[in-house]
């Protein structure tokens, strides 16, 4: 029999599952918050892995997905140790906000310290009582600012074990993205630890694509890593494709915006990706992309200033002929394969 785990001072036995609320500050009210943590401690020793959604307070989406997971018989049989945190900035989570009361940015205040601004302190906390049990990690982002990311992994790809989860993972696209100062990423991979970053959706919103294929790529990380058995009955899927670069098209002017292309569409270089005018049809000037590659992130908001970011291209060092549109992923994302998958 494997030993208890101890999160937050309280012990899980084997074979459990428990909530477990950690406290992390008062407000000025005198009410207490509180990050709740889900931990499936199973009876046979296997990996120890965290599933993190709303680091960023309105990005919603990894919730939901946490939601689902947690419902799943296949947890009955885990071996090792699930640790979920459908919420960890409740502040920014029920203000509907990306940040913290202190107007900081939770993903860019790790490892944190006991003695730092509330964000320092909430990020050591995190890194203490969730980080310090883990062998694995899985933080669930999704767009920002009135924009939708096609479903992607990012992830340090120069690390083999890293690259097999990202693989594994299933996502359409997977970006070998640099890690960025004070993130939770760049916290977990100092301490060796292998970690993805699934991004998909928008802020605020749920939408069923990303949810599907975030659950199904954390179902096949966890089977690829040996905490649940069996493999998953799925339509076949290509290969993920592995992107070279990324590259934000800016709006060149001020004006209303008229998109001429879907998020995950495919582009060649000198395609126009939308007109901007003014609000009186005078003055148009089209955007075009300055690459070949599939739009893997899209502003929703016609309106802009000169600057601001409407594309996100990936480009990849294989031809691609096809879209990866959210219409085209939902054909890999059938219902009956679904319910098929959650009796596993």
């Amino acid at each position: 029999m494997r030993e208890a785990i101890t999160i937050g001072g309280r012990q899980v036995q084997p074979g459990r599952r428990e909530i477990i609320d950690l406290p992390m500050a008062r407000l000025y009210t005198h009410t207490e918050m509180m990050m709740p943590v889900h931990v499936a401690h199973g009876r046979r020793e296997g990996p120890r892995l965290f599933i993190s959604g709303a680091l960023h307070g309105d990005e919603i989406i990894g919730v939901e997905i946490i939601r689902r997971l947690l419902k799943l018989k296949a947890l009955q049989r885990l071996r090792g140790t699930l640790i979920a945190i459908p919420v960890v900035n409740a502040f920014g989570f029920i203000n509907r906000t990306r940040y913290l009361p202190d107007r900081r940015d939770l993903n860019r205040s790790f490892p944190g310290s006991s003695k730092g601004s509330l964000s320092s302190r909430l990020a050591r906390l995190f890194m203490d009582e969730i980080v310090a049990h883990c062998t694995h990690g899985i933080d669930l982002h999704s767009g920002s600012n009135f924009r939708s990311n096609l479903p992607q992994i990012r992830a340090c790809l120069d690390d083999p074990e890293t690259r097999r989860l990202a693989t594994a993972f299933g996502a359409p696209v997977i970006i070998d993205a640099r890690l960025r100062d004070g993130s939770l990423r760049e916290a977990v991979m100092e301490k060796g630890l292998p970690m993805l970053l699934y991004e998909s959706g928008e802020a605020l919103r749920f939408n069923e694509v990303a949810v599907k294929t975030g659950l199904r790529g954390i179902l096949a990380v966890m089977r690829e890593i040996g905490m649940l058995g069996g493999q998953p009955r799925r339509k076949p899927q290509a290969e993920p494709l592995v992107a070279q670069g990324t590259t934000w098209v800016r709006a060149p002017k001020s004006g209303i915006t008229i998109f001429r292309c879907e998020l995950g569409s495919r582009v060649n270089k000198g395609e126009v990706l939308g007109v901007i005018g003014d609000p009186f049809g005078n003055n148009e000037e089209q955007v075009r992309a300055p690459l070949t590659g599939v739009v893997i992130g899209r502003l929703n908001l016609p309106l802009v200033h000169a600057g601001d970011a409407l594309f996100n291209i990936a480009s990849f060092d294989r031809p691609h002929t096809g879209d990866l549109t959210m219409e085209a992923l939902a054909s890999h994302l059938g219902s009956e394969d679904f319910e098929a998958e959650e009796t596993l």
